[in-house]
């Protein structure tokens, strides 16, 4: 049987940071702190639930993060 992988460390960082921030300015900030998937969504998306790790997830309303999280 094959190990089961250990997912990669992610960054250490605050999804708070980003709320109010212009969305393209947090995705640049969010991919030089070390996220590896950066993902921008409208408010209200349907959206699968499984957790991604290295990836940080906007909510944007009006170019404006108003919502952030990890997975």
């Amino acid at each position: 049987m094959a190990p089961i992988p250990t997912p990669p460390p992610e960054p250490q960082d605050t999804p708070d940071a980003y709320v109010g921030l212009a969305a393209e300015g947090a995705e640049e900030q969010a991919r030089a702190r070390g996220w590896s998937t950066v993902r921008s969504l409208p408010p209200g998306a349907i959206i699968t639930m499984e957790y991604l790790a290295g990836r940080l997830n906007f909510e944007v309303k009006e170019g404006v993060v108003i919502r952030c999280w990890k997975g």
